[in-house]
């Protein structure tokens, strides 16, 4: 079964706020027209960047997705923004985006952190076989700072930001992040002094943010049930692989099961871990080739090995050729 994707029916007047009519809007996207007339609205990864890619096409201005993640109404915030605005910090509110994220879109949100400097760093694993809409890398980064900003109560800056395409309304992405932007990055990522991500949060009220926290968990635990063994645990070991391995006991901890019962699982599927542990690597390792401008060393981190001649002889015997020649072939292809 593949993932679905909640929508926030609260999103339709946002929409309409900035021009972009509802029922155009379907239409473009090959959506049913009732979509939004649905008490609970769940769409496919393709449904989500095809609604996505309908906005791009039909907004007054390219820069749509930047207003979508920055809406100033507390009213109008889904239940993961307002999780988010009630924990304790920044880097709380970030660490709780990426768990309940996942239930609203195919999208993995990390922290990278280097000496000086903390990254909030976001990544289409669950897509990677797809470019993400423009639109929806903008609403994430707004989104991530209007948080930030609603939850410290003052106008936080970011260092810089980083996009992975081409330039495009350079004066307008800066004016609103306040910062450097920098477009053709190797990531799509909002860097902030290491200092302000741990900023304590004004609007922190953990008996809120429990209530609502339990109810997040338990759509998430709805949403794994719904998931084939195999594919619920490659979803997990994507989102855990970052220069590591994640063993089946991380990944048994993550889903609340022993290992035992994930093994048998798994089994009743014809696979082992280290079978879905092989295939997630590999469909990493050809997402970041085909869709980063890191280096191969670099992208030797990112799908969990330790250095760059463990991954290259790996890939090797995956494709039969080298990184690198891989890389060259995909890229004359698109």
């Amino acid at each position: 079964m593949g993932q679905n994707f909640r929508v926030s029916s609260l999103i339709r007047t946002r929409l309409e706020e900035l021009s972009i009519p509802t029922e155009a809007l379907l239409r473009q996207a090959g959506l049913p027209l009732g979509l939004f007339e649905q008490p609970k609205i769940f769409v496919t990864t393709d449904e989500l960047f095809a609604f996505y890619t309908a906005i791009e096409t039909l907004a007054p201005r390219p820069w749509i997705g930047l207003e979508l993640g920055s809406e100033q109404r507390v009213e109008r915030y889904d239940p993961i923004a307002i999780a988010a605005l009630y924990t304790s910090s920044f880097r709380d509110a970030v660490e709780r985006a990426s768990r309940y994220k996942r239930l609203t879109c195919p999208e993995d949100i990390k922290i990278v952190e280097r000496p000086g400097e903390c990254a909030v760093r976001f990544e289409w694993t669950l897509a990677a076989d797809r470019d993400e809409p423009r639109v929806l890398t903008d609403l994430c980064l707004a989104w991530v700072l209007n948080i930030a900003r609603r939850g410290i109560g003052t106008t936080l800056t970011p260092v810089r930001v980083e996009f992975r395409r081409p330039a495009t309304d350079l004066a307008v992405y800066e004016r609103h992040f306040g910062c450097k932007v920098k477009f053709k990055s190797s990531q799509n990522a909002l860097v902030f002094r290491a200092a302000d991500f741990d900023r304590p949060f004004m609007t922190h009220n953990p008996e809120l943010l429990a209530l609502i926290a339990q109810q997040l968990e338990s759509e998430l635990a709805f949403q794994r049930a719904q998931e084939e063994p195999r594919t619920q645990v490659k979803t997990l070991v994507k989102r855990l692989l970052a220069g590591r391995r994640p063993d089946i006991a991380d990944v048994a901890r993550e889903l609340g099961q022993s290992v035992r019962t994930l093994q048998r699982r798994l089994a009743g599927s014809g696979v082992t871990y280290q079978n879905v542990l092989e295939e997630a690597r590999r469909e990493l390792a050809r997402h970041y080739l085909v869709n980063s401008q890191l280096e191969l060393n670099e992208t030797a981190y990112l799908p969990g090995f330790e250095d760059a001649n463990s991954f290259f002889r790996a890939f090797t015997r995956w494709e039969g050729v080298s990184p690198g020649r891989w890389r060259k072939s995909a890229m004359q292809g698109r």
